[in-house]
Parts: structure tokens; sequence; C-alpha cells
């Protein structure tokens, strides 16, 4: 047992990404239902207000207005996220029906659909030393954007019966991530220096919203029994075809950005905020667009999705900041 430890760093395995893992097959097998369920839903809230707080207690005025003005950033961002994604969910009409069902065909449409994460893109763009500023700019902007266009293009991807999207959405992104954000920056001159001192203890904030977020999302997989749904072949099939298309976005986001001449440090919000997809969005979009679909099958793979890109994107990040604590500094970024 003492020999482990040497093993996963012989291995290159990181311990965080071993943390994701863990956490996904403890809710596989000890679900949170229920009360319970309620209660972990509400400290999340909390956490990610917390979380919010704190960005905006760390970042300096001028950052966090720097990160708004960077539209050619936010441009390439949306355009990945609502351009690049659906035109993936038109090719994967070309699978259906012998390695997608229809119904799975509609639930990687819908993935296709979803705006980009908020916590998770800024989490892990803090993780890896990149632009936090203008992260939160480009999720905040996908998400609020992604209330309207989601159903837009889900009804041009495939055929669904829809009603009005609530505007819950907004309001949550008003209150849960840009108030706590502005307090904090309105706040920095009392608690900048603590946040600066205590940078070891809150990054391990980050890391417990992150997790925290893995085990209420296959907590709610495993009781609503989306898992005795499809056989096992299936979903082999259904996870190859998520990775090939996070794998795609990943390395055309990396390469769209370089080709550009953004810096490292806005490369990283780029590749992260444009890969990924709204697990905390797209489960109450579901129960409105995926309406008279299976609803199960429907979201299966975004949920597929939003693990594999939690621990692929926790390797590139622990990966980025490695690089940039070797790197030689390098030249001005490009700024709009």
């Amino acid at each position: 047992m003492a020999n482990i430890p040497a093993l996963l760093a012989r291995i290159r395995v990181d311990p965080y990404v071993l943390a994701i893992l863990a956490t996904a097959g403890t809710a596989a097998f000890l679900p949170v239902h229920g009360i319970a369920a309620a209660g972990l839903e509400r400290a999340i809230t909390v956490a990610i207000a917390l979380l919010f707080f704190v960005y905006g207690a760390r970042l300096s005025t001028k950052e966090a207005l720097d990160g708004a003005r960077n539209w050619r950033m936010h441009l390439l961002i949306l355009g990945i996220t609502f351009v690049l994604f659906p035109l993936f969910g038109l090719l994967c009409g070309l699978l259906v029906p012998t390695v997608l069902t229809p119904e799975l065909y509609v639930g990687m449409a819908f993935l296709c659909a979803l705006p980009s994460t908020v916590q998770s893109s800024i989490a892990f763009t803090s993780l890896a030393r990149g632009n936090v500023a203008a992260a939160i700019c480009a999720s905040s902007f996908s998400n609020v954007l992604g209330v309207l266009l989601a159903p837009l293009l889900v009804s041009m991807l495939v055929t669904t019966r829809g009603g009005a999207l609530s505007t819950d959405a907004v309001r949550d992104i008003v209150l849960l991530l840009l108030v706590p954000f502005v307090l904090g920056q309105l706040s920095r001159r009392w608690v900048g220096e603590w946040v600066r001192r205590h940078k070891r203890g809150l990054g391990l904030l980050e890391r417990g919203v992150i997790l925290m977020a893995v085990y209420a999302a296959f907590s709610t997989g495993t009781v609503s029994g989306i898992w005795h749904q499809l056989t096992l072949p299936r979903i082999g099939m259904l996870l190859l075809v998520d990775a090939a298309l996070l794998a795609s976005v990943l390395a055309l986001s990396s390469l769209l950005a370089r080709s550009m001449g953004f810096g490292r440090a806005d490369q990283v919000p780029i590749v992260f905020c444009g890969s990924q997809k709204s697990l905390a969005t797209g489960l109450p979009m579901a129960t409105v667009l995926l309406t008279g679909q299976s609803v199960g099958l429907g979201v299966l793979p975004l949920m597929l999705y939003h693990q594999m890109q939690l621990i692929t994107c926790a390797w590139l990040a622990r990966r980025f900041a490695g690089r940039e604590l070797t790197a030689a500094p390098e030249p001005k970024q490009i700024r709009a």
C-alpha cells in the first residue's frame, strides 16, 4: 500500500481525476435523493455563490473590465458553442440507426445545442492559470444566449414539442454568479489581501464545488434509472461518440485560438468555455424541450459527456498549470 502514491506518480495519474471518478462511482452506488438531494442542491448553490464572490475579490477591476472587452474571444467561444457544436450534431444524424438509436440522436442534438458550463469552466480556467475574468464573462454570455438559442437549435436539429422556456436560468445567472462577483469586486479593499493569502485553501473550494456537482449529477441519473434502459454495447458506442465529439472540439478550439493569435492566458478559457456543455442548464431545459421524448434517454448523452469533460478538463487544467510554471514569460497578449 505504501507504494501506491509512487505508482500513481510513475503512470502520471492525476489524483484529482481519481477523486472525480471515485465521486461518480460513489453516486452510482450510493446516490443522494429526497430531502438529502434537496439539501445538497442548496449547498451547491451557496458554494457557487461563495466561489464567485472569491473570484470577484481576487480579480482587479482592470482585469475584470479587460475580460468583458475582449470581444474577439467572446465571439470565438460563442461560435464554437452555437455553430461548431450544432454542425457536429448534424453529423451525428449519419450514425442513426447503426450506432445511435433515434432517441439517443435526439439526446446528442440536445447536447450540441446547449450553452457552456459556468462554474466548472471558470474553475478549470483558474486552475490552469488562465484569464479568469474572460472566462466569467464568456460563460455568462453563453448561458444568457443559450436560454434563447438552445430551443431554436434543438428545433432545427430534431422535431420537438416544446413550450416557452422559463427565465429562471437568467435569474440564477444574475443572482448566483454576477451579483456575488460584483460584491466581491466592491469588497476587494477589505478582503482582497485575505483572499490572496489563502489562495491554496480557496483552491480546495474550487475543486470541492466540481466534486459536489459530479456527485449530484450522477445521483440524478442513478435515481432516475436511466442506466437500465440501454444495453452495455449501446452505452459503449455512445461513449465513443461522446469521446470523439469532445476530442474534436478540444482540438479545434485550441487550433482556432492559436491561429487567431491569442496568448496563452486567453487560449485557456477558449478551450474550456468552448468545449464544455452545462448539465445544470441542460437538465431543466430537457423537461421542456424534450416533451414527448424519453427524457431519461434524451439526457444520457449529456450526462456521459459532462462526466467525460470534467475528467478530461481536470487533467488538461493541471497540464496547462504545469506548463505555465515552467514556461518563460511570453509577449503581451492580443487585446481587442
